[in-house]
């Protein structure tokens, strides 16, 4: 007597099961919730310590990575599960790279908003030893040395990069070239000791005013606008510049006319990282520029406060009420990122609307 033996039917793993589309979000959701309230009640135990944001997130998205994969491999098998494994694994580190950004703008966010008001403003730090007090002349001050610094270091920038994307050859580029790398890894405070040498040679020894802040400022500025405007022209199809010049174009009227448009929004982005290295910058600005506690419009005259000192000097020289000067720092911290976000997103405004239309 023979028995006949059924064959199994052949299951294919993509179509048995399939988690909810939902459903990942959910969890995760779920994970940083269940994460956060579990810091809550071991910050509660401790509140003198800032609340550990980054060891929340972290937590979170592990606990979620976890019980992803253990839902993955009931419902939908074991290649799934593991694909959905090394995802959240390649989330994970971007979330550990993340994690000293996110820490950082919610410590400055949570300390900066108690003077975060109009006061901080609309007032200087003149005569101001406790209470009270804003920031005025720092953000001022600020903007006028970055602003000055911009306009010393864009066109050199942008025509050094021009001459090394479209002309520059042998030996004279490879030096400039050079250069401009060794001056990307200065340190700053080598930058404000030029510049205060510079106007010691000039006018004398001790004196410090803003444009010496705006000039440091721009030699930390120009090898960044050089390197990535240059590789913005460099990106530009050279089909374009033949096409240019089969009619007859002259080269700078080419280069100004179709290179620099086509890669103005890369340029303009590299203006806004170099902006955004300098703004922060607090030594060449104390040795340059120095500090002030008073209004000055003028950067050819006298000392000039700039943002970076003004925290350095809050929370070096709290005076006669620590708290107080603390909350300044913090919210003149807070009021320098918010600055660099607007600049941000200003150049993002600037390179969609001046970027070439390639739409008929």
């Amino acid at each position: 007597m023979t028995t006949t033996s059924r064959a199994k039917p052949l299951v294919n793993a993509y179509t048995t099961g399939r988690l909810p589309a939902y459903l990942p979000w959910l969890l995760l959701v779920g994970s940083l919730l269940l994460s956060a309230t579990m810091f809550v009640l071991i910050w509660l135990s401790d509140t003198t310590a800032d609340y550990p944001i980054a060891g929340a997130v972290f937590v979170g998205v592990v606990a979620y990575g976890i019980s992803l994969y253990a839902l993955s491999r009931l419902v939908e098998g074991r290649r799934p599960a593991t694909n959905r494994l090394v995802t959240t694994l390649v989330v994970l580190a971007f979330v550990i790279a993340l994690l000293p950004l996110i820490s950082l703008l919610f410590t400055v966010v949570t300390n900066g908003l108690g003077r975060f008001d109009l006061m901080f403003f609309t007032y200087s730090m003149r005569n101001i030893v406790g209470d009270g007090g804003g920031a005025l002349h720092a953000i001022l001050g600020t903007l006028l040395m970055t602003g000055a610094a911009a306009i010393i270091s864009i066109p050199i920038g942008l025509m050094t990069a021009v001459y090394l994307a479209e002309y520059g050859r042998g030996a004279i580029a490879r030096t400039i070239t050079f250069f401009v790398d060794v001056m990307t890894g200065i340190p700053s405070i080598v930058a404000g000791l030029f510049a205060f040498a510079l106007f010691t040679l000039f006018f004398g020894p001790g004196v410090r005013v803003g444009v010496a802040g705006a000039i440091a400022l721009a030699v930390l500025m120009i090898p960044v606008v050089v390197r990535t405007s240059e590789e913005m022209l460099r990106l530009v199809p050279n089909e374009l510049r033949e096409a240019s010049y089969a009619l007859g174009v002259p080269k700078w009227r080419t280069i100004v006319k179709i290179v620099i448009p086509t890669s103005i929004a890369g340029i303009t982005t590299g203006v806004m990282l170099a902006i955004a290295r300098v703004i922060g910058e607090t030594a060449p600005l104390l040795v340059a520029a120095g500090f002030t506690t008073s209004m000055n419009y003028d950067l050819f005259d006298g000392r000039m406060q700039s943002l970076p000192v003004f925290v350095y000097s809050s929370y070096v020289s709290q005076g006669t009420n620590a708290i107080a000067s603390l909350d300044r720092a913090w919210a003149g911290a807070l009021t320098l990122i918010l600055i660099v976000m607007l600049l941000n997103l200003v150049a993002r405004i600037v390179a969609r609307v001046y970027a070439p239309k390639t739409r008929r």
